[in-house]
């Protein structure tokens, strides 16, 4: 095989074992490396982000995805203690008890999604950043559906057992379609 074939293979692999080596936090499952593989962000398919990049976006995949299925009590345990939650006009919420005591939504009424588009690792490789797009969806009153959407940023901190938190989630509002910003009224 030639050299950047089988150097690639390597780069693959020892990424993928990086990523299996990460354990999940409590309540959420861990990696299984005998069962199928459940990981979210592929090497292969993004071949020019990091390893920590890879990392990031996997654990980023993985809270969504619990988020999915558990709702605000499973958006909560992702978050560390000290963690900070940023909203388009609302207050700051600071620590995990006040996250946990804000995120009470059911999944059956209220579907939050996501899907990370980006990820640095800082250079020590225990603090990083993810971001991309996010959607909640709900009814109001009279059932009819309502649909928010905009861009969040998450920033990830490895704890002392080894584990990934969250230590800060902030989110904004879709900005406005192209052009609608900057237009000047007409006479």
């Amino acid at each position: 095989m030639p050299r950047h074939v089988l150097l690639c293979l390597f780069l693959c692999v020892s990424g993928g074992c990086a990523l299996i080596a990460q354990s999940a936090p409590a309540g959420v499952p861990a990696y299984d490396t005998l069962g199928p593989s459940s990981v979210i962000a592929s090497p292969l398919a993004q071949p020019t982000l990091s390893p920590g990049a890879l990392l990031l976006m996997e654990l980023e995949g993985r809270f969504a995805q619990a988020v999915a299925t558990g709702g605000g009590k499973a958006f909560a345990t992702w978050f560390a203690d000290d963690a900070v939650t940023l909203n388009n006009g609302k207050p700051a919420i600071l620590g995990h008890t006040a996250i946990a005591a804000q995120a009470q939504w059911d999944p059956k009424t209220y579907q939050l999604t996501w899907e990370p588009q980006g990820a640095q690792m800082g250079p020590s490789n225990d603090m990083g950043f993810t971001w991309g797009h996010y959607e909640g969806r709900a009814k109001d009153k009279n059932g009819e559906p309502v649909i928010i959407t905009g861009r969040y940023f998450t920033v990830w901190k490895k704890m002392s057992d080894g584990t990934w938190k969250v230590a800060l989630d902030a989110s904004a509002n879709e900005p406005p379609a192209t052009g609608e910003c900057c237009v000047l009224p007409k006479p």
